[in-house]
């Protein structure tokens, strides 16, 4: 995957009486690599292969955009004057009721909670709006997917969902949800991995037990140097076969973290290794195995392959190693097999979504295009009538550093993911870098599409305070979306409760990043904001969904 390169000259944005000030601006975009997740009985790809790269056509050239003023009429005017520089007008509220607040954290299908994801919201909330604006059949869309939550909501209700992600560890999460094997198919194919390490456990054991007694001789010893990523030196004299190469355990070419190895009792670690050479992200049985296991790569219980850290992130490198250090870790043993097979037990519980879904790996500001010719490629509709997303938050988290052994265990790099993902915008660029992205989404959409997006206030970056976060869904509109000629129905305010976000990481300061989020609902034209302001008091169906 190619990641953007992208250097925009910025100036500050500014209100006055008559609204915001846009001109172009010279900016330089490289191209983009999208890869398409395989839907529908694509060949199976050889054993030895990844997913495959496919160019996407680059979107259409649009004129760079610049929010500027502040720069001009700052120094004209008092201190007190400034200050209002910074404030938005407030936008008129939807009287749409929080009722997804009621159910329990993991509402919804069993494919949900297959690996935890940060910053996540609640597949409770999804229903609220899918339910509400569309019907069996349309198409919905999330060009932020994440773990999958929309598209997998809207496959089980009967609507097409489609995914989309620049982060291939979310691209894996959404297609094993919403392009899952069969129950027998996977099923079938735990077997086959228990057969073939039948046959090969000597050679991967020993390779565990290596590596195992190396890690801990490093830590013994002082601990090892580490890396400008914050990982310690792999592993010497050691090298595994890269994941889904399908390689021999003689064949390694590949070093293993240090982390890695302190996390797994020898022989999981064994197991662990040959599973990730065997399963090929390419191939729909093995992806669904393959996100299956990042489901239960470390947590709290006995469900889980470590107990080194929680399941809902990866803790840092130089954690891993302080705490194995300081409380003499010893990892218990789990059978990797055993494990995965109730994990799929679990995960079959409600069976499969109605619909096949679609997921796409790529920039949300081509989603558009890239979804309409992946569906007209499979002879579906090609415009979506309702979009439900949320775009990243503002400074808030790394999505590969706080994955770092998921990504490992998927032949993911999470520094390429963060370098990928670009994550430290600033106000004005991320206000530009959202226009881009509902620019490109307007020829998508029905005439009467619904656009939902879930923006949160962001207060604190990593607990320092900062500035420009707050108000960010009424920047969106006035900054984004209305110059766009989207049509504004209202705003639905969403308190977010401490104990339920993932900034809890974080420890005392959990809490301080997000305190609401806003859900802008707007239309893609009069008639689709006419739709969503006649759809706000519609009650919603809970009943004969599982709670």
């Amino acid at each position: 995957m190619a990641a953007n390169s992208r250097t925009t000259r910025v100036a500050f944005l500014a209100r006055n009486g008559q609204g915001l000030e846009l001109a172009p601006v010279t900016t330089h975009v490289a191209a983009t690599v999208a890869t398409p997740a395989a839907t529908g009985a694509a060949p199976a790809a050889p054993r030895s292969t990844r997913l495959a790269p496919t160019p996407a056509l680059p979107p259409a050239p649009r004129p760079p955009i610049e929010l500027r003023g502040v720069g001009d009429r700052a120094a004209e005017l008092p201190a007190a004057a400034q200050l209002d520089l910074d404030l938005v007008r407030e936008l008129p509220r939807l009287p749409i009721e929080a009722d997804w607040k009621d159910r329990a954290r993991l509402w919804g299908h069993a494919f949900h909670p297959m690996c935890s994801y940060l910053a996540s919201f609640p597949a409770a909330l999804a229903h609220a709006f899918i339910a509400r604006y569309s019907r069996p059949g349309d198409v919905v869309l999330d060009p932020f997917a994440g773990r999958g939550t929309v598209p997998l909501q809207a496959c089980v209700e009967g609507r097409l969902g489609v995914g989309n992600d620049l982060n291939p560890f979310a691209h894996v999460l959404t297609a094993a949800k919403v392009d899952p094997p069969t129950a027998g198919e996977a099923a079938a194919r735990l077997a086959r991995l228990r057969i073939d390490w039948s046959f090969e456990a000597s050679g991967w054991e020993a390779l565990g037990d290596g590596l195992a007694l190396a890690a801990g001789r490093a830590l013994a010893e002082g601990g090892p140097a580490t890396n400008g990523g914050g990982h310690a030196v792999p592993v010497l004299g050691f090298a595994v076969p890269a994941a889904g190469s399908g390689a021999s355990v003689r064949d390694g070419d590949e070093p293993v973290p240090l982390e890695v190895a302190l996390a797994y009792h020898p022989r999981t670690l064994g197991q662990l290794l040959f599973v990730r050479s065997r399963l090929d992200l390419a191939d729909r049985t093995d992806r669904f195995l393959a996100a299956s296991v990042t489901g239960i790569l470390h947590g709290k219980s006995r469900s889980y392959l470590s107990e080194l850290m929680p399941n809902t992130f990866s803790m840092a490198p130089r954690y891993v190693r302080d705490f194995a250090r300081r409380t003499a870790f010893v990892a218990p043993e789990r059978d990797v097999f055993a494990c995965l097979g109730a994990k799929l037990g679990r995960l079959d519980r409600d069976g499969r979504p109605a619909i096949r879904g679609l997921a796409l790996l790529g920039d949300a500001r081509d989603a558009g295009p890239r979804m309409r010719a992946a569906l007209r490629e499979r002879a579906l509709p090609d415009r979506a009538r309702l979009v439900v997303t949320s775009p990243p938050y503002l400074r808030v988290l790394k999505y590969g550093y706080y994955n770092w052994l998921r990504a490992w265990f998927l032949g993911f790099s999470a520094a390429e993911i963060d370098r990928t993902l670009d994550d430290a915008h600033r106000r004005e660029p991320y206000l530009i870098f959202l226009r881009e992205a509902l620019a490109s989404l307007r020829p998508a959409l029905a005439d009467d599409a619904v656009v939902v997006l879930v923006i949160g206030d962001v207060e604190a970056d990593r607990g320092k305070r900062i500035g420009d976060g707050v108000g960010l869904a009424d920047a969106a509109w006035e900054a984004a979306a209305e110059p766009e000629g989207y049509r504004l129905a209202g705003i639905v305010l969403d308190p977010v409760a401490a104990p339920r976000k993932m900034t809890k990481l974080w420890g005392d300061l959990a809490g301080q990043a997000t305190k609401t989020d806003r859900i802008l609902v707007m239309g893609s034209t009069e008639v689709g904001r006419r739709r969503a302001l006649a759809g706000a008091r519609l009650p919603v169906r809970w009943e004969g969904l599982r709670d």
